[in-house]
């Protein structure tokens, strides 16, 4: 953990969001119904306030992007719903996708959060310019974060994470007069 003006500093030149899915942009359970051929069909909850923060995000200059371990047609539709620019999934090792991310989009690791919560995702942590444990994260992650959030993953955490990057980089103030 650094201090808030570090963070803050940090906050200021991320120019993209990035960050793994189950445990963060969901709470990180797997529910698996039947499908109507009686094979099993995946399906995970998405919390709207994160979706409505990863929208405002985008509006403001701030690109996202998802690295998951596993692979989900749920989780690429509401990529698609959402307009998140980088969707890479069924990558456990995440470090050479983030690497393969930054040299896509012309970007230094300074200019990149991660928001993570388990061990698959610390060698990310480590690297990016702001790095972000949700709540719930294992203990590990949470010690290769600069910031770990109030709320747990698929609870609000990504919904926090954009708050922090929006008002440190002064566009708050046009969000709320945007919808008052």
């Amino acid at each position: 953990m650094i201090s808030k003006k570090a963070l803050l500093e940090r906050a200021k030149k991320i120019r993209l969001l990035l960050m793994d899915v189950d445990g963060v942009l969901t709470d990180g359970r797997l529910y698996y119904l039947p499908s109507p051929d009686g094979s099993p069909q995946e399906v995970k909850a998405f919390d709207s306030q994160d979706g409505i923060a990863l929208w405002l995000l985008k509006d403001y200059g701030i690109a996202s992007g998802l690295i998951s371990g596993r692979e989900s047609t749920g989780v690429a539709a509401r990529a698609k719903l959402l307009n998140i620019t980088y969707v890479y999934q069924n990558h456990k090792v995440k470090l050479p996708i983030f690497l393969e991310i930054l040299k896509t989009a012309g970007l230094q690791p300074a200019q990149v959060a991660f928001i993570g919560d388990d061990l698959t995702d610390i060698p990310v942590l480590n690297r990016c310019g702001l790095a972000v444990a949700v709540a719930n994260a294992r203990p590990e992650a949470k010690a290769a974060a600069h910031f770990v959030t109030r709320a747990s993953g698929g609870g609000g955490a990504v919904r926090e994470v954009c708050e922090l990057l929006l008002k440190a980089q002064g566009s708050w103030s046009k969000v709320l007069m945007r919808f008052s």
